[in-house]
């Protein structure tokens, strides 16, 4: 895929570390230009700095963005504009954990939970649609979870907002294909990032355990994932959902 994303101009959430950083480090090797965004705005800006100095000046900028704020979306959408003449590619990754039974769920986690897993998807979306007809089309990856798809008895607000980023997206998908947008959705497993990291070590323990593979992935294996399905090779596919679980969702 060298080369494949040359012209292209990408928004990235999450994309100071982890997942986000990973895709973001792979669309500017393969010629796009990146916008990069999060709230964790010293790792940002030395990812931008850093790609800008591997691939060339003004291949990648920071923005600060909270995901769950339609303004923070505006600005972002600005700046991809501004900066780099179009927006072509949105990669949604923003969210949070969230490990609590139904009935141990406060209606203050339940907003905190779908505010970050959800609703961000949809801000994201909204905000970008506009910016996708202008250029002639786009295409949009929406970060769910396997728990998107398969229940945890202790994850009652997390798997509410992550089945519904897959709807969200089918949603989309169906609504914007004749504007030549398409919108497809990834259901990462357990991935090996910084955010996981601070997971119980039982908890892990046991998903990799029930991991057909019997290990975590890492960033850049979903990373790929989410480039093929903004890429051209991905030309006639919008609402799909592409597992990326080593295996688990298929016990």
């Amino acid at each position: 895929m060298a080369g494949a994303f040359v012209g292209k101009v990408a928004i990235v959430t999450g994309a100071a570390r982890g997942i986000g950083a990973s895709e973001a480090r792979m669309l500017v090797a393969r010629g796009a230009k990146v916008v990069l965004t999060d709230l964790l705005d010293d790792l940002g800006r030395d990812l931008a700095r850093e790609l800008s100095q591997d691939f060339g000046s003004g291949r990648a900028v920071y923005v600060h963005l909270d995901a769950t704020r339609a303004v923070d979306w505006t600005n972002a959408v600005e700046t991809a504009e501004r900066e780099f003449g179009r927006l072509d590619i949105l990669i949604n990754n923003a969210g949070v954990h969230g490990r609590l039974g139904l009935e141990e769920t406060t209606e203050v986690e339940w907003h905190r939970v779908i505010d970050n897993d959800l609703k961000t998807a949809w801000l994201g979306m909204k905000a970008c649609m506009p910016a996708f007809r202008r250029a002639g089309g786009g295409a949009v990856v929406n970060t769910s979870s396997i728990l998107g798809i398969v229940a945890s008895g202790k994850a009652t607000a997390y798997s509410a907002a992550k089945g519904g980023v897959l709807m969200v997206s089918k949603a989309a998908a169906v609504e914007y294909a004749r504007d030549n947008i398409r919108v497809n959705c990834i259901h990462p497993g357990f991935i090996d990032t910084p955010m996981t990291a601070t997971l119980p070590a039982d908890f892990k323990k046991r998903v990799i355990e029930s991991t057909p593979m019997g290990r975590a992935a890492s960033p850049d294996e979903v990373a790929r994932a989410a480039l093929f399905l903004v890429s051209e090779e991905a030309s006639f596919i919008t609402g799909a959902q592409l597992v990326v679980d080593g295996g688990y969702t298929a016990v």
